[in-house]
């Protein structure tokens, strides 16, 4: 008898320290938006970049979208990035859930500084540490997701289509805002090397001028959970490029 109470009593023990199972996510979205800072980006497209943001997170839609998931909540930081070794975290993670905290993002966004000068467009350095961010967040996320502005094609680094590819191994989505800007097939370019994962696409902006409106759609339908289809476009490929 004593040794049957001596065996319960040990896996009573045992069981008090088997570690907890891992805690379900807490976000709906883990997002980095990855901006392209190279010397192709003048200080006045910077400014229209960021105003652009700061308007999309003031943005009635935007912000009911954040809502629309099981946890009602999203994190999102911003990255700019030019050479294969030059990005910066310019806004680290916030968590928006509501008005008000998507308000704080937004004056954030719209009062940042510009920490990357010029330079040549290394996506692949800017997926890469965008993957990296994502990796070392104490974040609990259903979806991860990279979403990329710029308006050149990758001319440092190692490929593009590896990064990306790299980072849908990783779980992680690769979205882009083409701006057509200097180079006319750019979209066909991000759509083709750049995008990839889950539900992937990427938009155009018709130059600077249009970036308010076009990041605000891609906010939009980045952040909503996305409906589930019969088949999911294939890994390493652009999914869909929408005007």
């Amino acid at each position: 008898m004593r040794r049957l109470l001596f065996a319960i009593l040990i896996a009573c023990c045992l069981a008090a320290v088997r570690p907890a199972p891992a805690s379900a996510a807490e976000l709906d979205l883990a997002l980095v938006l990855a901006v392209d800072c190279s010397s192709s980006v003048n200080a006045d497209e910077f400014a229209l970049m960021m105003e652009g943001y700061a308007a999309a997170f003031r943005d009635e839609k935007v912000r009911a979208a954040i809502r629309t998931g099981p946890h009602h909540r999203i994190a999102v930081s911003l990255v700019q990035f030019s050479n294969t070794g030059w990005q910066r975290v310019a806004v680290d993670w916030q968590v928006l859930s509501d008005a008000e905290s998507a308000e704080a993002f937004a004056k954030l966004l719209e009062t940042t500084s510009r920490l990357v000068y010029g330079g040549a467009t290394s996506l692949s350095g800017g997926i890469d540490y965008a993957g990296r961010l994502l990796a070392r967040a104490a974040l609990s996320a259903e979806r991860r997701t990279i979403d990329v502005s710029g308006d050149g094609k990758n001319n440092q680094g190692r490929a593009v289509a590896a990064a990306r590819d790299a980072a849908i191994a990783a779980g992680i989505t690769i979205n882009g805002l083409a701006i057509r800007n200097e180079e006319p097939d750019i979209e066909a370019y991000y759509a083709d090397q750049v995008i990839g994962g889950d539900h992937a696409f990427v938009l155009t902006a018709h130059g600077y001028a249009d970036f308010a409106a076009a990041i605000a759609r891609k906010l939009l339908k980045e952040i909503e959970v996305p409906v589930a289809s019969v088949d999911p476009p294939p890994k390493g490929i652009g999914a869909a490029s929408f005007e």
